[in-house]
């Protein structure tokens, strides 16, 4: 099996594992499956375990490719109804702040670990999808675009990386010389890695250096903070780092299959 796309399913699956033991720890929604207002609805840890199962499970099909393109098809469509039904009326509603782009990211993170669902779903062969569901017939329509999905949200963190660049250069590692400086490079880095992957230029090289960029960062700035404080935040400092992996592994299954076409192709 090619490297880079047996590498990135296994980035991907190893983040929904620790996502799913997160909520089975906590007995709680994960902020960027189900925002914290809905924390007083009954029963709201029962669907928190359950929903960690499914991502415990989903990552096992993943690896063990067994019916992987069907579970991760499946898994992408609830993501979107998330972010669609929950994530976006909380911002537009509920949230006070939510002016803020920043106060979007969890948002974000669905739709990215979504687009993340439906690349992984897209590396699998089609064959083993029988339209069993209705949500298994939405989901293969969908795969294409997952990319999308998971390029909106890094423009989206680099545009905030721009806006919110004296608090973001705080989270550089202070080894690290000019923080301001990598903070915009990476600002710069992902909204133009983005904007190439939806319009289809030289993808393949975009989208194998965005990887390579993400996997630094998950070594040596979120990995160490996660270690340091692995329970913060009812562990989702620790599950955060993550993300870091699980975006990773989605750009490199991207670069797996992406076209290194430089002209548009629409």
């Amino acid at each position: 099996m090619h490297f880079r796309t047996s590498t990135g399913r296994t980035f991907y699956a190893i983040a929904l594992i620790i996502y799913g033991v997160q909520q089975f720890v906590f007995g709680d929604f994960r902020p960027v499956f189900v925002p914290a207002w809905q924390n007083h609805l009954p029963g709201l840890s029962i669907w928190a375990y359950i929903f960690g199962l499914l991502m415990i499970v989903t990552a096992i099909l993943i690896l063990t490719e067994k019916y992987a393109r069907t579970i991760s098809a499946m898994f992408g469509v609830l993501l979107l109804v998330l972010f669609f039904f929950i994530h976006i009326p909380f911002e537009l509603i509920a949230d006070p702040d939510s002016k803020h782009l920043a106060m979007w990211t969890s948002a974000f993170k669905d739709l990215a670990i979504a687009g993340g669902a439906f690349v992984v779903a897209g590396s699998f062969l089609a064959t083993e999808m029988k339209y069993s569901s209705a949500t298994a017939s939405w989901g293969e329509k969908i795969i294409p675009a997952g990319r999308i999905f998971f390029s909106i949200t890094m423009i989206t963190f680099g545009i905030t990386h721009l806006l919110y660049g004296e608090f973001v250069m705080k989270l550089v590692p202070e080894w690290i010389p000019a923080p301001l400086f990598w903070t915009y490079f990476a600002a710069v880095a992902l909204i133009g890695s983005g904007m190439a992957i939806i319009l289809k230029i030289k993808v393949r090289e975009v989208a194998s250096l965005l990887s390579l960029m993400l996997f630094i960062w998950f070594v040596i700035l979120h990995l160490p903070r996660a270690i340091d404080d692995p329970l913060g935040q009812r562990g989702n400092e620790f599950a955060s780092s993550f993300d870091a992996l699980a975006f990773c592994g989605t750009a490199l299954l991207i670069s797996a299959t992406g076209s290194s076409k430089s002209k548009l192709t629409l």
